[in-house]
């Protein structure tokens, strides 16, 4: 009997699952890591500004660290920074302020005398008992203070060439000065550093060189008398006419004056900045601080009670604030011994304090003569 088979179809298998490779694996894990980094690292960022902000609005410490930064920048050709800061009101009511309290430490009378020892009137004394130069340090800050024996070796020194300012070190050695430094400040409108049109008056040599001011008008003055005595504070021009003035820039504030310190903590130092600043001791010597600023990892800079401390350290009874910032420079026998923050080194600057051994024979002509402020363009070369 034929027996009938019946054939099963072949059976299929399955496919086989796919499965992720190690290599794949990896790459899941490393982008999860990843993006729970990321989480992690926002979240960590996120919470640091949220404390930085509370610590910077909502504390007394934060508030006087936000006013310190303002304070930086308003010394800067970056003042409208400082509205991000302290807002646009409180920037404005800020600048006035110190306006205030600069005019109002121009305002005591000096009462100051002065002894010249015999050495320092004595018209053989050697450069190096004349000058003398030493370092200074202090909390994010270094610098030089020169100390000019005799007060009556100093002259105020202007440009050598109508319609630009000159580099301190181009003075020092184009008229043969033992030191000088940076004075008075100037127009600068574009921030070129034309340096031609000085601020208020500039006297040298006994003479009114230039004034932008009228007859009731006043000024805050930096400079020495024709007795060797430093003159600073607000007058006006009627007064500075009278004060036999043989030297003297307009600038502000002073500091110091009859032994005393104006600026009563850091918080009033005006911010942190390079700085110039002019004082007298008793036995007559003029005192010259000069800190270097803005340059991180060597020195930030100094507000103006730092000055003001390291003056009344050196014995000053009087001293008052000089142009600093890019200006500030110190020249010895023709080198340039501090750090100009100035992007390109030295300004050219409409004014200097220079010293000299025989000032009598120096001759430093008036560049401005025949000329009003509204002849000259600060903004031009």
């Amino acid at each position: 009997m034929d027996m009938k088979t019946t054939t099963r179809p072949a059976f299929k298998q399955p496919a086989a699952p796919r499965t992720t490779t190690g290599k794949g694996k990896k790459n899941k894990r490393r982008r999860g890591g990843i993006g729970r980094f990321l989480i992690y690292l926002g979240t960590f960022v996120a919470l640091i500004v949220s404390l930085i902000g509370g610590w910077l609005f909502l504390t007394p410490s934060g508030t006087n660290f936000r006013y310190l930064m303002a304070d930086t920048l308003i010394t800067t050709q970056h003042r409208e920074w400082a509205k991000y800061i302290i807002g646009q009101e409180a920037l404005d009511k800020r600048v006035q302020e110190y306006q205030n309290e600069f005019n109002a430490m121009g305002d005591e009378r000096d009462t100051h005398t002065i002894h010249l020892s015999t050495a320092g009137a004595n018209d053989a004394v050697t450069e190096n008992q004349l000058v003398q130069i030493e370092p200074i340090t202090g909390t994010g800050y270094r610098g030089y203070i020169m100390t000019v024996k005799d007060p009556t070796k100093i002259r105020l020194c202007v440009p050598a060439k109508a319609g630009r300012g000159e580099k301190v070190s181009s003075m020092v050695k184009r008229t043969g000065a033992i030191a000088g430094v940076n004075g008075g400040g100037f127009a600068d409108p574009n921030w070129m550093g034309n340096g031609f049109q000085p601020i208020g008056i500039v006297i040298s040599q006994g003479k009114i060189y230039y004034k932008d001011m009228g007859d009731k008008d006043s000024t805050q003055i930096v400079g020495i008398d024709k007795h060797g005595k430093m003159v600073a504070g607000r007058y006006s021009l009627k007064q500075i006419q009278d004060m036999d003035l043989q030297e003297a820039v307009t600038f502000q504030p002073r500091i110091i004056v009859n032994g005393k310190g104006l600026i009563k903590s850091p918080k009033d130092g005006w911010g942190i900045a390079p700085r110039t600043a002019m004082g007298q001791r008793a036995d007559g010597a003029i005192l010259f601080v000069v800190i270097d600023g803005r340059q991180p990892g060597y020195s930030i800079g100094a507000n103006l009670y730092d000055v003001q401390q390291i003056m009344l350290k050196h014995g000053a009874v009087i001293a008052a604030n000089l142009d600093g910032g890019s200006s500030t420079v110190l020249v010895k026998d023709g080198d340039i011994l501090n750090k100009p923050s100035a992007q390109h080194g030295e300004r050219y600057l409409p004014t200097a304090f220079l010293v000299y051994e025989h000032p009598e024979q120096v001759n430093i002509p008036n560049i401005w003569d025949g000329l009003k402020p509204q002849d000259i363009d600060p903004a031009k070369w």
